[in-house]
């Protein structure tokens, strides 16, 4: 089978029995995907599959075959992950840091499917955003941070690319 993973094929021969996380983590060495509650409850095992959200926990790899994936390794690749991701730092939107790669996986596909929303594009509100990422917990509590460093990014309308990577200081984020 072949996974795309972060823009590079990937031939695994895994046991039919073994999930994406751990395709990932255990045979391809991405180990930002965390391996937490193993029952998509958590949200830490979050990586975008073709562009939307998943847990990786709940999925086997066999199934996955020619799809793209994207973890938290390959998001700075991206005009909207670098941006999040700068936008965590300067938010210390990260206590422990155990979440934030599903936090930011999360981030990146709530952001799209609000761009690419049917109806057209969904402001994202505090409550929107929470409500979008409702899946991914933080055990240190840092959903204030996170929340405004989603919204900073948003209003920024980094998914048309107005925003470059080193367009996001400390200093934005007192705003």
């Amino acid at each position: 089978m072949t996974l795309r993973v972060n823009g590079i094929a990937h031939v695994l021969e895994p046991d039919h029995r073994t999930t994406l996380l751990d395709a990932l983590r255990d045979h391809l060495g991405l180990t930002g995907a965390k391996k937490a509650c193993d029952h998509g409850q958590c949200g830490a095992c979050t990586v975008l599959l073709d562009g939307r959200r998943v847990c990786a926990c709940l999925l086997l790899a066999v199934a996955q075959d020619g799809a793209e994936i994207t973890t938290v390794e390959g998001l700075s690749d991206t005009a909207t992950g670098a941006a999040l991701q700068r936008a965590f730092v300067a938010r210390d939107a990260f206590q422990c840091g155990f979440c934030t790669p599903g936090q930011l996986c999360s981030a990146v596909g709530a952001l799209t499917e609000a761009a690419d929303d049917p109806d057209g594009p969904v402001t994202l509100t505090e409550a929107e955003i929470r409500e979008r990422l409702s899946g991914n917990l933080c055990r240190c509590g840092a959903y204030p941070a996170i929340v405004r460093a989603v919204r900073d990014v948003a209003e920024r309308n980094v998914g048309d690319g107005d925003v470059g990577v080193g367009d996001f200081s400390v200093r934005d984020a007192d705003r």
